[in-house]
């Protein structure tokens, strides 16, 4: 019956967001704080890591792992470390993206590679109906410590972000974010858009 139920609720998701392109969900994606107690399938947590797989990394080196939380216990702990990770209250996961100091291209560089990670599973989650948040880790020293002891990394990896994930409970409207005067042309100083 879960099955069915799953395999309905994604063809349903699917449906509703036939008349999207891939850029009104990179647009309309805001952080969602808020979730109802629908509990993520399997399934979407699977998709949500196979997206985050699929972002560009420094020659190709893919220097990530993932934490998959559900434990209400742990979440209650990440609450009491980290100033702004409230939202976990009502979550129905989080994934902690990490970076591996070992395979990472060059000193650095895991960084970068697990922000594209980030927003990978950010725009996933959104275009499959489901409300996000990421929480930043990195460079907090305090946070990463803590993040560390309480899920037994390894002291080579690093760990790079929160997202929070569940239903949203909330609609956000879209800002207009679009800043013509941040945009150069050829050189700084010279508006591209006049």
């Amino acid at each position: 019956m879960t099955d069915l139920f799953t395999i309905s609720s994604l063809l349903n998701i699917v449906i509703n967001r036939l008349d999207m392109k891939p850029t009104d969900w990179i647009i309309t994606r805001r952080s969602i704080r808020k979730y109802t107690e629908k509990k993520i399938p399997a399934e979407q947590i699977e998709l949500l890591l196979k997206a985050g797989m699929y972002a560009p990394s420094a020659v190709n080196k893919q220097p990530w792992h993932f934490v998959v939380i559900d434990d209400h216990n742990i979440f209650d702990e990440i609450i009491a470390v980290h100033p702004n990770a409230a939202m976990l209250k009502g979550a129905s996961h989080a994934i902690l993206v990490c970076g591996d100091l070992h395979l990472q291209h060059d000193d650095g560089y895991w960084v970068v590679d697990c922000g594209a990670v980030t927003e990978n599973i950010l725009l996933a989650a959104h275009s499959i109906g489901l409300g996000a948040c990421w929480i930043g880790i990195h460079p907090r020293e305090n946070r990463k410590a803590a993040l560390r002891k309480l899920l037994d990394l390894p002291d080579y990896v690093e760990p790079y972000a929160l997202v929070s994930l569940g239903f949203p409970a909330e609609e956000k409207e879209t800002p207009d974010r679009f800043t013509p005067g941040k945009v150069h042309y050829n050189h700084w100083g010279n508006p591209y858009f006049k």
